[in-house]
């Protein structure tokens, strides 16, 4: 084995072990929160995935973003077969291994290189709506610092990546045309055959130069962009299935009714109904969880909830369609999203630094404010809009559930309407006795 080989196992195995263990730190947070079973109708899940994350259906009711994402998408999933022979020309030290599939070679790589191009295009028209023509939806408040540096790193590192291919190929073309030593005649270069006659002065030597750091740099950047993926926005290539598999496959405005409550209005309707009792406290993190009426924090939402902020891809589409955010008001369903995974975060890095969780004296709501919360009116256009089936509003619902039932926070108008409510059995301020008096008068 030679001393390339060595090095790209080593980078190989290191690379796949610390995504390994990035994978299940992400796992174990999400496992922080409740339970709550989404398994039901296992045919219409996987119709909804296949429709949803497969076939980027609610990507293209944006026509434009929705190509440019297609292509992207495409370019991903399919150049993966070439990264796949890659690796293993790395391992054994061979060079273009799947040759021997001869005109199915050719057409592969002429189909990869086309995707390729439009990769490139994709990301370059991408970076143009953010920087050029700065759409609102990615220039709004919680988009400053990280996470709008964020997308240009993915969108950056794209275009590098398709660039090193395109030209590690236009080397190869080149060492191919000369009949060099280890340069198997294999591959049609649609794309990267334009570039060749800019090469054409090197010698054999710098040719194979150009190829191999190409080669490499191809790679090791994959590599690296595995590892950069789990801790990025882009994680929702991986997430974007598993979440729409789980997805909410009631009405989206349905609201979950909490069973505790449930049971005890029963139980005061009908006194043969006895009593709900109480739910055990759970052992989190090493510690016991008592339960909580609505969500305090990240540990009182369910695991859906906790997958659904590290799902998104903080693309805008929920907020630039929430009528909240359009009127002025400072709800952002995307900032919801993201400040739970934030909150997740630094949860995690406790539990990592401690061993198990200690209370840090914040919680959700130290980084959603009640105006947030009350903002929302539940139209659930952010869930609709969202092209992975993320549920925002189920998570505002919780969290203001915990501040009227926990700790007696409400508006003025909905306090009037509680009390109300309690004492004359409607939201209006008067009796029963009273109620058909618009009739009579």
């Amino acid at each position: 084995m030679s001393i390339g080989q060595i090095v790209f196992v080593v980078l190989l195995a290191g690379a796949g072990a610390w995504f390994g263990r990035q994978v299940m730190r992400i796992r174990r947070n999400i496992l922080l929160g409740r339970d709550e079973d989404r398994t039901d109708r296992p045919a219409e899940r996987w119709a909804v995935m296949a429709r949803v994350a497969l076939g980027q259906s609610k990507m293209v009711v944006r026509p434009v973003a929705g190509l440019l994402h297609i292509l992207i998408y495409a370019g991903f999933v399919i150049i993966n077969i070439e990264v796949l022979e890659i690796v293993i020309d790395g391992v054994f030290g061979t060079h273009r291994v799947f040759a021997f599939l001869g005109g199915f070679y050719d057409l592969l790589i002429g189909a990869f290189e086309v995707l390729a191009l439009g990769v490139l295009v994709a990301c370059i028209a991408f970076i143009a709506r953010r920087a050029v023509l700065r759409l609102p939806r990615f220039h709004k408040p919680e988009m400053k610092g990280w996470p709008s540096q964020d997308a240009m790193i993915i969108l950056v590192t794209e275009i590098l990546l398709m660039s090193a291919f395109l030209t590690m190929n236009a080397a190869d073309l080149s060492l191919q045309q000369r009949g060099v030593d280890h340069y198997v005649m294999a591959g049609a270069f649609p794309v990267s055959g334009l570039l060749a006659p800019v090469l054409a002065g090197l010698s054999d030597g710098g040719l194979v130069a150009v190829e191999r750091f190409c080669w490499w740099f191809h790679i090791v950047g994959i590599l690296a962009f595995l590892n950069y993926l789990v801790v990025s926005k882009h994680l929702h290539i991986l997430l974007a299935f598993p979440n729409t598999w789980y997805g909410k496959l009631e009405p989206k405005t349905q609201v979950s009714n909490m069973p505790r409550i449930t049971g005890e209005v029963r139980s005061m309707l009908d006194p043969s109904v006895p009593p709900p009792a109480g739910a055990p406290a759970r052992t989190v993190a090493g510690v016991e969880m008592a339960e909580r009426f609505g969500a305090k924090d990240v540990f009182d939402l369910s695991w859906k909830n906790l997958l659904d902020a590290y799902t998104c891809t903080e693309c805008g589409r929920c907020t630039s369609e929430c009528p909240a955010n359009l009127t002025g008001k400072l709800l952002s369903p995307r900032k919801i999203m993201m400040d739970t995974r934030d909150r997740v975060e630094q949860v995690g890095r406790v539990i990592d630094a401690k061993g198990k969780w200690e209370d840090d004296g914040a919680s959700l709501h130290s980084r959603i404010s009640e105006e947030e919360l009350w903002a929302c009116t539940t139209c659930n256009a952010c869930t609709e809009a969202c092209p992975v089936n993320i549920d925002p509003v189920d998570i505002i619902m919780q969290m203001r559930r915990y501040k009227v039932m926990e700790e007696s926070s409400t508006r003025a108008a909905l306090t009037g309407m509680f009390n109300n409510v309690e004492n004359n059995g409607a939201p209006w301020a008067f009796g029963a006795d009273k109620r058909m008096d618009w009739a009579r008068s």
